[in-house]
């Protein structure tokens, strides 16, 4: 079983930063690549970014290709996103999750937080 909570959302002004927390428990969660989603209001849940559980190795959505990054810290068993040059259109809730397989469908994903809201305000 993996709990995950996630911090750090808030509301900033384009151009702005933020840096996404998704702390994780459970003793397994080593065994599980993490991913961040959002949803904005009224637009489907859509994937945002993804770090494998071994190599670290990341993949990112088109649209935040360049000014997101994803990372993790095993000690901490943290998962963050670095959220930078942020627009209106990055206005969601984000979500961290956690799945066995590398993918980047939803899905797939075995564990979910609870969300934190991100608003950027042109």
């Amino acid at each position: 079983q993996v709990q995950l909570v996630e911090s750090g959302g808030g509301l900033v002004q384009a151009g702005g930063s933020l840096r996404l927390s998704c702390a994780a428990s459970g003793r397994t969660f080593s065994s599980y690549h993490s991913g961040w989603f959002r949803q904005a209001p009224g637009k489907e849940r859509e994937f945002v970014a993804l770090i494998t559980r071994s190599t670290g190795s990341t993949y990112y959505a088109d649209s935040v290709k360049g000014r997101f990054t994803i990372s993790r810290d095993n000690a901490k068993i943290t998962v963050y996103l670095q959220m930078n040059s942020l627009k209106p259109e990055d206005t969601a809730v984000y979500y961290c999750a956690a799945a066995l397989g590398w993918s980047i469908s939803g899905s797939d994903y075995d564990y979910w937080g609870q969300g934190t809201l991100v608003t950027v305000s042109s």
